[in-house]
């Protein structure tokens, strides 16, 4: 084990001054421009300094997934075993500007759980037939089913936030959206499903560099857009949606959560505590067998009694 993982790195070290949940609600009225995206809420200082920071908040990341992994194994199991358990659901929705961490976190804080227990999912301009139906639509298509982790990269809040800023519905029907986002979350977590919004909050100087950066590394020539320049120029207009979106739409049932995603790895830190925090609030647990354990153990001690087939097959 390398030296950043031992001693105390070997545990999990809790957020200091409370839970990340209460350190990273907002309620309304939100006022971004108080939030710094460079701020660390809740970061242990006694266990972290200088720029050993990163390696810390990355070891512990590591150490979160592990639980997080388990966690998901439970909430999976519990689904699968049928209508005698609660048949939870959980959904990280993620928002953000342009080049704000959304596909960095996902990738960070997902990587140490079974992916075939994961519902991952991207939200771009609608196509022709989502443009048929309502906005959510396509968003009630793509829940996570009973068991699973489902996490949105973008989500319903685009309609109220690009849709706004680039006037591409008139005033009234955006507007509206808001009573129409809150009851749809209303109805989620009534069907089971535990909502954990994230706003990833960066500053308009990280922006830049971040897509400075997509623009002088060939490799990552492809993650650039010439439209996030455009979009860049509304900045104002786009602090103010997503302001006005966070104020009208954290609710008791799916509060929001700002994260300041300035440090990529404080970032990745704090999501992956609000998933754990939010996963200990559901009372998970392995379901008990619904079969004789002792004696299944005495079947297979005896070589597995009875011959393999079908009734059918062994009535021949």
């Amino acid at each position: 084990m390398s030296e950043t993982r031992q001693g105390q790195s070997e545990r999990i070290v809790a957020p200091d001054g409370g839970s990340m949940r209460d350190l990273l609600r907002v309620d309304a009225p939100v006022d971004l421009a108080a939030i710094d995206p460079r701020s660390t809420p809740g970061l242990p200082a006694k266990d972290v300094g200088g720029e050993r920071r990163k390696t810390w908040a990355r070891a512990q990341v590591e150490l979160v997934g592990e639980e997080l992994g388990r966690q998901q194994e439970m909430l999976f199991a519990m689904a699968k075993a049928g209508s005698a358990h609660p048949a939870h659901r959980v959904l990280l929705v993620l928002q953000a500007m342009d080049c704000g961490g959304k596909d960095g976190t996902i990738k960070r804080v997902a990587g140490a759980m079974n992916p075939l227990g994961l519902h991952i999912r991207s939200f771009g301009p609608p196509t022709p037939q989502e443009l048929r139906h309502d906005f959510l639509w396509r968003i009630r298509r793509a829940l996570p089913p009973p068991g699973y982790v489902g996490m949105f990269n973008r989500s319903h809040y685009e309609d109220v936030l690009i849709a706004r800023v680039g006037s591409l519905v008139p005033k009234a029907t955006w507007r509206a959206r808001y009573d129409q986002i809150n009851s749809f979350e209303r109805e989620l977590v009534d069907d089971g499903v535990t909502v954990i919004k994230v706003m990833l909050h960066i500053s308009y100087a990280e922006q830049g560099e971040r897509l400075l950066e997509r623009l002088t590394d060939p490799h990552k020539h492809w993650k650039y857009n010439p439209s996030d320049v455009d979009s860049r120029s509304h900045w104002g207009d786009y602090q103010a949606a997503y302001a006005e979106a966070l104020s009208r739409c954290t609710t008791d049932a799916a509060p929001w959560f700002v994260v300041p995603a300035d440090r990529k790895w404080y970032r990745d830190w704090a999501v992956a505590h609000l998933l754990r925090e939010t996963f200990d609030t559901l009372d998970l647990g392995y379901p008990p067998a619904d079969f004789d354990v002792a004696h299944e153990r005495e079947r297979l001690a005896a070589g597995g009694a009875g011959t393999v087939g079908t009734p059918e097959m062994n009535s021949r």
